[in-house]
Order: C-alpha cells, then structure tokens, then sequence
C-alpha cells in the first residue's frame, strides 16, 4: 500500500499497482497503449493558469505548491476515491516533468496521502 512517483517515459511495471496520470496534458511521444495508464483525473491537474505560471517562471515552488493544494482541496470527494485505492493496494503517480523533485505529482502524492489518514 504505497503512492510511488514515475515518469511518463519510463516503462511500467508490474509493481506499478494502478496507473494514474497527474498531468492535465497527455505527454509527448508516450502512445497511450505503453503508457498503460488506468486513470487520467484531470480535475486532479493544475488548472492551465496554474500550470502556465509556474512553467514560465512567474511562480516559484512554495507558491506554486500552496496554489496547487489550494486547487485541489475543491476536489477533496474526487481525489477521496484516488486516496481510497492507494489504501488497497499499489499506486504509482505518472508525470512527464523533467524535475522529478518539484512536479505537481509531488504535491498530489502529498495531499493523497492526507487523505488517507
């Protein structure tokens, strides 16, 4: 019963568990078959604005991250189910960021596991 985080490129796996993909965009070059994705919430993204800012610049990681989360506390009855399913069993978080530190798969993983408790 874990919440793991992988790149969209990197392959899956079995201990993968259930496949959920934290982007609101599909990524680049992945077909959708490989990437084996068993979920794709997209209200559970960062709003395009959000997303934007960030990505250009405009925002930094600590406000991005209280921005996201805010976002994602008005999806609390939908993201309860994600956080229901990672108590049952493997979850993995699928993103296409290059910074594997500082990626809104982070902060959903963060705020999933909130829930959990």
């Amino acid at each position: 019963m874990s919440i793991t985080l992988k790149r969209a490129y990197e392959a899956p796996s079995s201990r993968d568990g259930y496949r959920v993909l934290a982007d609101r965009l599909w990524p680049r070059g992945v077909s959708k078959e490989g990437a084996r994705i068993d979920a794709w919430p997209k209200e559970a993204a960062p709003s395009d604005v959000l997303r934007k800012a960030y990505h250009d610049g405009k925002l930094g990681w600590g406000e991005f991250r209280r921005r996201y989360l805010a976002e994602l506390k008005s999806q609390r009855d939908t993201l309860r189910e994600l956080a229901e399913r990672a108590r049952k069993g493997n979850m993995t978080l699928v993103f296409s960021s290059k910074d594997e530190r500082h990626n809104n798969a982070v902060v959903l993983k963060q705020y999933l596991q909130m829930l959990r408790r």
